[in-house]
């Protein structure tokens, strides 16, 4: 069992490192697969509480970002987030719903977060929902990283994208 847990485990760091080193668009059947760098501003706004109040551990947001550069778009979405005691240690959830305009193409998707901080490192996996894309972005599939460096907020995007028309 743990030699199959393993196995599993370092294919999928592989699959990640590969796919985080493609950086340049190649074909794959009649996708395309394609970077977008640019810029964004975040702002969230945090939610009242059902539960747990005045614990200041677990909390919720929303989430109001314009992104430039590659992509050209708005987004909304909610997040949960946990923050401990110990300085620099944090996670979060979140689904985020971003219309707008990707090198040229037109349309809106989702993508879902998944993120942890502890002691200065970080750990974020955030991948378009499956199936969530409309218009002219129809059939994307991607991740997303979130760089942040003095405050200031950009990404990269690796997606693949049918072919356009």
């Amino acid at each position: 069992m743990y030699r199959k847990s393993l196995g599993i485990a370092l294919m999928l760091v592989t699959c990640a490192f590969l796919s985080a080193q493609d950086t340049k668009p190649t074909k794959k059947g009649t996708d395309m697969t394609r970077e977008a760098t640019g810029t964004f501003e975040v702002k969230l706004t945090p939610q009242p509480l059902e539960h747990g109040e005045g614990d200041t551990t677990v909390g919720t947001m929303v989430i109001d970002k314009t992104l430039s550069g590659d992509l050209e778009a708005t987004s909304w979405g909610l997040m949960v987030s946990a923050i401990t005691q110990v300085k620099g240690s944090a996670g979060y959830v979140a689904m985020e719903r971003i219309t707008g305009t990707l090198h040229g193409r037109e349309g809106s998707f989702v993508l879902q977060h998944s993120a942890t901080m502890s002691g200065g490192g970080q750990s974020q996996d955030i991948t378009v929902v499956p199936d969530s894309a409309t218009g002219a972005l129809k059939g994307l599939s991607g991740t997303f990283l979130i760089h942040i460096d003095k405050g200031a907020h950009s990404y990269t995007f690796t997606y693949s994208l049918p072919e356009g028309d």
